[in-house]
């Protein structure tokens, strides 16, 4: 069971205790209500709050329009829970319509109703961050509830409250610098600076400086002093951008600093200690850039203490509509139609779409959408994926081979590529988990490289 960390209002006249109780494996807050006065004085304006407006439960029609002081307001997320005939209702749909994130009617899923909330919850969440802070705190963009998401925003909080350096892995356009921003913003430096440095965008000529600063006459063209962005990091966070980019010369000097915590200015003679906390990332496979010389195996250890990994939007399933309506919201004032939201063909090729540019390609989507769409409604043509809107047919075959992929990546993806404990969840050995890696050519994704015999059968080391 999760820690209750999110407060839940369940406003019922007959509230279903196994619904309670699975919000509160879920980490829920419940407190369950029976009117809109008592909703009300729960509900005073304050941190974020997931609703649940269960209609369905003996409500007559003449007490409905009482909530709409509950529903309009800004810091909760409602979800309403109705029957069909309930919806025959103008109020009522109008209150579910404008009011609410999502509605299921009866028979409902209680696995729906408990996402749906959690959706709703996190969309007010990011309001909220905005409202608080012009910039948004980077975990409250960090949409998402899916078990990749939960894992990853635990990692977060875990990782923070040291200042071991870490090492962020992950497809590019996953969120790595946010995920960066929100481990700052968490530690106990979030009062110094966040300084990025994108190690890949910098000549490699010019790196050196960048990192460490020059004296005055150090070089052709230095009129004056510059501090480094090591230096300019003192007292907070440095983060190294595609860390696999840094040429060897800098790797050598980024050692140095890394072993004895000083660093000398180019030009200069004097040595300065530096405090500063280091978060790296790089979308590289670093294990293939160490065994090509690529990159140093003691800098790569140095910076590899505590490791985190970026799912791919691919693998996040419901989040990716989360993500795209979030967007939409954030974007919506950059178009001249007032949207609703996504058409059903929009919904279904988001899914559909394997999305190699990750989160940044779906924000440059719908940001593009908002601007060119004609209708009311964003749909799949607006998104340049009209081709995703059918699910190509498949064979039993094919589709058991993918539903095996996904559940291997995902386990890997919960596990941090531990072959052991992903074959564990799994059911199967380690032996036969390295053999189905083979086969769907995902051994990108270990971190326990395995040395198979020429037989077919792995070392004892190994095991």
């Amino acid at each position: 069971m999760e820690p209750a960390t999110r407060q839940l209002v369940y406003v019922s006249r007959s509230p279903s205790d196994a619904l309670n109780e699975r919000f509160h494996e879920r980490g829920w807050q419940v407190e369950v209500v029976g009117n809109a006065r008592d909703a009300r004085r729960v509900l005073r304006a304050g941190s974020p709050a997931g609703g649940l407006l269960d209609l369905s439960s003996h409500f007559h029609l003449e007490e409905i329009g009482s909530f709409e002081p509950c529903l309009t307001l800004p810091n909760v997320g409602w979800v309403a829970a109705t029957t069909t005939g309930q919806l025959q209702d103008a109020t009522l749909r109008r209150l579910v319509r404008d009011y609410c994130f999502d509605y299921v009617t009866v028979p409902w899923s209680g696995e729906r109703i408990v996402d749906s909330v959690g959706h709703a919850y996190g969309m007010v969440s990011l309001g909220e961050t905005a409202s608080n802070d012009t910039t948004g705190g980077a975990e409250g963009e960090m949409v998402g509830s899916c078990e990749a998401m939960l894992a990853l925003f635990r990692s977060i909080r875990k990782v923070a409250l040291t200042d071991a350096p870490v090492f962020i892995s992950g497809e590019s356009g996953t969120g790595k610098e946010l995920t960066a921003v929100a481990i700052h913003e968490r530690s106990s430096r979030r009062g110094a600076p966040f300084v990025p440095i994108n190690c890949g965008a910098i000549p490699p000529h010019l790196l050196q400086s960048e990192l460490f600063g020059y004296e005055r006459g150090a070089f052709t063209g230095a009129n004056q002093r510059k501090i480094g962005r090591v230096e300019a990091a003192h007292g907070g966070t440095l983060f190294l951008d595609e860390i696999g980019d840094l040429p060897m010369e800098s790797q050598a000097s980024l050692l140095r600093f890394l072993q004895e915590g000083k660093i000398e200015r180019l030009g200069g003679h004097q040595s300065m200690p530096v405090d500063v906390r280091i978060i790296s990332a790089t979308h590289v496979d670093m294990r293939a850039a160490m065994a090509e010389g690529r990159f140093r195996q003691d800098l790569y250890h140095r910076l590899c203490v505590l490791q985190i990994d970026e799912p791919p939007l691919r693998a996040r399933g419901k989040d990716i509509e989360l993500l795209a309506r979030h967007m939409l919201e954030r974007f919506r004032k950059d178009g001249s139609r007032r949207l609703r939201g996504f058409s059903p063909d929009a919904i279904a090729a988001l899914h559909n779409y394997s999305w190699p540019g990750n989160v940044r390609e779906l924000i440059n989507r719908v940001r593009r959408a908002i601007v060119m769409s004609e209708g009311r409604s964003i749909t799949a043509r607006d998104l340049e994926l009209g081709d995703y809107v059918e699910v190509m047919p498949v064979s039993l075959a094919q589709a058991r081979e993918s539903a095996e992929r996904q559940a291997i990546e995902l386990a890997l993806l919960r596990h941090r590529g531990r072959l052991g404990d992903a074959a564990h969840e799994l059911g199967i050995s380690r032996v036969t988990l390295y053999r189905l890696l083979c086969a769907h050519g995902m051994r990108h994704m270990e971190s326990e490289p395995l040395s198979p015999h020429p037989g077919g059968m792995l070392s004892a080391g190994s095991l």
